[in-house]
């Protein structure tokens, strides 16, 4: 993989675009960030849960002008009414889809695909002109350092072939949120902008029953059949202590 090209796909990760609800933005510290997710469908039951498509993203910017400080952490934590549940999937290991193509990457993993995405990027290499770079990204359930993972698989074709894996280790938070993928991005030269767009949806059957990798319920308390809910939190961290954080509101409608 190209040595330029690797933070820059990092940040491909992590910089995204969601064609959903209206999301949130901020601007501080000459760095504006678009934070926009949904789930599917919005009407769940009131008690218990029920599968879900989880759709998350962000897009970042420097101010005019002036260079886009290299992000270093970003961690995204879910509603605690949402589930992330690999039981019955198989693991995949990022030495299985790291190099890869996409189709090499489904050939050793297809039983741990729990999501997927695109991504779009401009890449400046050796002071040249940007070059626009763009691919799928696919999500497999694994673990990462002996941790439960979102392995966030990407390629592209331009300028040159590469690709690349970043895990998100799924942890847990407590009091409002419950799930949380957090990945590091290991140090790199600075990169352009970039995009892209991730939904968590699969489906599957372990032990004679269906089952889901994400599902969720609606917190409406009785008497009430749509709630609104704090649906995810995002904190970024940048090159020299620079911090962003950024939380969407979403609702949801009960049923049952």
């Amino acid at each position: 993989m190209s040595r330029a090209l690797a933070p820059l796909l990092c940040a491909a990760l992590l910089t995204a675009s969601v064609a959903a609800a209206v999301g949130e933005t901020i601007q501080q510290h000459g760095i504006r960030v678009s934070f926009d997710g949904e789930i599917t469908p919005r009407k769940l039951p009131r008690s218990g849960t029920a599968p879900v498509a989880v759709a998350v993203g962000t897009r970042i910017s420097g101010s005019p002008g002036k260079p886009l400080p290299r992000l270093t952490k970003i961690e995204i934590a879910i509603n605690r009414h949402g589930h992330l549940d690999p039981t019955g999937l198989p693991i995949c290991e990022v030495s299985d889809i790291q190099p890869a193509t996409n189709a090499k990457a489904l050939e050793a993993c297809r039983g741990a695909l729990v999501g997927e995405g695109h991504f779009s990027a401009s890449v400046a290499l050796n002071r040249q002109a940007a070059f626009p770079s763009d691919g799928k990204l696919l999500a497999f359930n694994g673990t990462y350092r002996g941790k439960p993972a979102i392995l966030a698989h990407v390629y592209g074709t331009e300028p040159v072939p590469t690709s690349f894996t970043l895990p998100f280790v799924v942890g847990r938070a407590k009091g409002t949120f419950g799930s949380t993928l957090t990945a590091t991005i290991p140090p790199g030269e600075d990169n352009l902008i970039t995009a892209i767009d991730l939904e968590l949806h699969r489906t599957f059957t372990y032990k004679g029953k269906r089952r889901s990798y994400a599902s969720a319920g609606c917190p409406a308390p009785k008497g009430t059949s749509v709630a609104p809910f704090p649906f995810a939190r995002a904190s970024y961290a940048f090159a020299g202590g620079k911090k962003l954080s950024s939380t969407l509101t979403r609702s949801c409608r009960a049923g049952g």
